[in-house]
């Protein structure tokens, strides 16, 4: 009798060192990341999230730096493919034209998961879930927050991003549902700065030329920080202060916005979290544990001012 428990104990103590080992290999994945460049000081926070979190992990990363072209994330989700990875996050460049690639990755059994921004595809079941805030309410954040900084009249330049992306066209939206409701507020120029300080400052240039030197302009809306710190010098260099002779508002939450906005330049930006590895990660492991995810992840930030610029910059350089 006593040697059967003792073989019970041997068995039951090699069962649990065999799991002990086996169980990192079990865990191990291959994830692949298409991401869409480094447009932003925004974007390569969010690339650094999600590679810092993937270390920790143990994860092995395959990453692509799509330089702003769809073409190149199509490729690279087409070698994530050939290399039989776990699963994909995508952060696409615009909304459509993913059902073919996706359509693929789906019949390799490979699942998806979005993050940052969204896609059009004619099956929702293409993708996983989409882990991401809602660039709507952040543009009727910014048209609200104007509305009252301006008791409603205000003539307004719109700097947007990157033509067909998901961020681009819903900050839009979002922001001309508040402008409509007041008859004195308009947009009266708006233009692509493709999300990059360079645009940003180049587009401005061209509005402060088109609007009398910028006389007539009340404020900027730019649909990141980026594009917003580009027009601060195209105004500046124009001979006007920022955020006094121009009100400006942008989304995002980068560091150097907070910059600005203690010297005075800018006035308002809304966070846009780019601390997306977490949450991507977290759903990639629920998803294959076999758990069901809501098709859309949302991670949304606050409105930020002048007052708390000083805190937050310096939690933000501290990371």
């Amino acid at each position: 009798m006593q040697a059967i428990v003792s073989a019970r104990k041997i068995a039951l103590g090699i069962i649990t060192v065999l799991s002990l080992v086996l169980a990192p290999i079990a865990q191990a994945l291959t994830v692949g990341f298409s991401q869409i460049g480094s447009e932003s000081g925004w974007r390569t926070a969010e690339t650094q999230s999600i590679k810092s979190v993937a270390q920790q992990r143990g994860i092995t990363l395959k990453f692509s730096d799509a330089q702003q072209k769809q073409e190149n994330q199509i490729k690279a989700i087409r070698s994530f493919i050939a290399q039989r990875v776990d699963a994909i996050i995508l952060a696409p460049v615009v909304e459509t034209g993913w059902d073919q690639v996706l359509r693929e990755a789906k019949r390799a059994h490979i699942p998806v998961f979005l993050v940052d921004r969204g896609v059009k595809v004619r099956d929702s079941n293409l993708y996983v879930t989409k882990i991401a805030s809602d660039f709507v309410e952040e543009g009727r954040l910014a048209g609200a927050w104007l509305a009252g900084k301006t008791s409603g009249h205000c003539k307004i330049v719109e700097l947007q991003g990157t033509v067909g992306s998901s961020a681009a066209i819903d900050r839009k939206k979002g922001f001309a549902n508040i402008i409509d409701l007041f008859p004195r507020m308009s947009i009266i120029r708006s233009q692509s700065g493709d999300f990059t300080r360079s645009g940003g400052k180049n587009v401005m240039e061209s509005f402060l030329k088109s609007e009398n030197g910028g006389k007539t302009i009340c404020a900027v809306y730019s649909h990141n920080d980026d594009m917003a710190l580009g027009a601060i010098q195209a105004i500046q260099e124009a001979g006007l202060k920022p955020s006094k002779d121009i009100l400006i508002i942008s989304i995002d939450g980068v560091p150097d916005i907070f910059k600005a906005m203690m010297d005075g330049q800018t006035n308002a930006t809304i966070e846009l979290k780019s601390a997306l590895g977490e949450p991507a990660f977290d759903a990639i492991k629920d998803y294959l544990a076999g758990k069901k995810l809501p098709k859309w992840i949302k991670t949304q930030g606050d409105l930020y001012l002048p007052d708390t610029a000083k805190a937050q910059y310096e939690s933000r350089t501290a990371m």
